[in-house]
């Protein structure tokens, strides 16, 4: 039996619900499913590639809510236990910043109901592990009682469903906020933490703010769009796959190995894709479904071994001998050249593919829906492996992506913005 099929077969019953409990040894957090110890090797996964996740040797995934509007929450549930995964379960929790008020003690009271009718409806699923009480409810907020909303919550469940742990998810971390949840919403048993390029700091962090408990990284991986350095023109500039496979990997050693004490593991983002700010941001996999090299990343984090056939990686990517971090700006119609270099550690044959986008102009934040830019038709003169000659389109700001995949779904990628004058 392979690993891939172990996984498979971990759970066998589908009728009890999971015994989820914390032991505390002298301030060593450690979560035990069934009485057994259970490090959370997880990703977010909301309409990603759940077999990937087990063939890669997760053991776990997080959702935002609990019906995605595609799938119920049963048939996540049943899914994740089909591959032999825990999921934390999402739940819906409405934001300040998106106009709820927390003075309104009325819509309170029916939030909180609804959520009794979702945490009736899953709590006795095998695969169920943790239940996440909102999501990045302290970004843009001003009004302390959501945690108090939270903690009404969280006793909720502890009443309904003695088999389940509960947390609530951070935007970033401070001391404001863990003041908040040791005040107010103290019936939590884990506090799950949401950070990107500043994730290196966070033992730091849960040191100097005070925070003795157990938590988990719910959200971690590219470095942000608000996080890195932008054109002339004050657009955010993309890492190329290498450099943000490389980034994975130091982050998960520093910050989530770093802390055997406290963390209890860990959920990457994103495992699938999704549009935020590119569409190549933030997500692990391509549009297409292709691997990138930060699967590979979280292949070797959960193996302890690289995967036998790995990604592409990015040389460099040029657009007229410059790169995304000079600034480009091109005259409009005029002859360009475009030069994609990879490595591929197999010697892969390897295919190019190019794609023209709008600058993106729907900028959210929190994760919230994006429309994807607009393709644009490439007016090519020649492509040959790597080195793309095209005419400039008019004026507007652009961003040039390359792909090079290997025939065995893997792909490097890059873009560079661009101005036309």
């Amino acid at each position: 039996m392979n690993k891939f099929e172990e996984q498979i077969t971990k759970t066998t019953d589908k009728t009890v619900a999971a015994k989820v409990t914390l032991k505390n040894t002298d301030g060593n957090y450690q979560l035990l499913v069934n009485n057994k110890p259970f490090y959370i090797n997880g990703a977010g996964l909301e309409f990603g590639n759940i077999p990937a996740l087990a063939k890669h040797n997760g053991n776990s995934f997080r959702t935002w809510r609990t019906d995605n509007g595609e799938q119920s929450g049963k048939e996540v549930l049943d899914e994740a236990f089909k591959y032999g995964l825990m999921v934390t379960m999402g739940i819906e929790v409405a934001r300040e910043r998106h106009g709820f008020d927390y003075n309104d003690e009325v819509a309170v009271r029916e939030q909180k109901e609804r959520i009794r009718k979702e945490v009736l409806e899953y709590k006795d699923h095998p695969s169920l592990l943790i239940w996440a009480i909102g999501n990045e409810l302290n970004l843009r907020a001003t009004n302390p009682k959501v945690w108090d909303a939270v903690n009404d919550i969280s006793k909720m469940i502890h009443e309904i469903d003695p088999n389940h742990l509960t947390t609530t998810t951070l935007a970033g971390i401070s001391q404001q906020e863990i003041n908040y949840i040791k005040e107010r919403c103290t019936d939590i048993d884990i506090l799950s933490v949401q950070l990107y390029g500043k994730i290196e700091h966070l033992p730091e962090y849960i040191k100097e703010f005070g925070w003795t408990g157990p938590y988990i990284v719910t959200e971690w991986g590219a470095t942000g769009h608000w996080e890195v350095p932008k054109t002339s023109w004050n657009i955010p500039i993309e890492e190329n796959s290498t450099v943000k496979a490389a980034n994975y990997l130091k982050r998960y050693q520093i910050a989530i190995a770093g802390d055997p004490k406290q963390c209890l593991g860990s959920y990457v983002f994103l495992w699938g894709q999704k549009q935020e700010r590119t569409p190549t941001w933030y997500g692990v996999f391509l549009e297409d479904g292709k691997e990138t090299q930060s699967v590979d990343v979280m292949h070797y984090i959960w193996n302890n071994k690289w995967p036998e056939n790995r990604t592409p990686q990015v040389k460099s990517f040029t657009l007229n001998n410059k790169t995304a971090y000079e600034s480009v700006i091109l005259e409009a119609q005029q002859e360009q050249v475009a030069v994609f270099k990879v490595v591929d550690l197999e010697n892969n044959n390897i295919n190019y593919r190019w794609e023209l986008l709008h600058e993106s102009t729907s900028l959210q934040d929190g994760g919230d829906f994006e429309e994807r830019p607009e393709s644009v038709k490439i007016d090519i003169i020649s492509d040959k492996k790597g080195v793309l000659k095209f005419k400039s389109p008019k004026k507007g700001m652009y961003r040039l992506f390359a792909y090079a995949d290997d025939g065995f779904n893997h792909a490097a990628t890059a873009n560079i913005p661009f101005l036309v004058n």
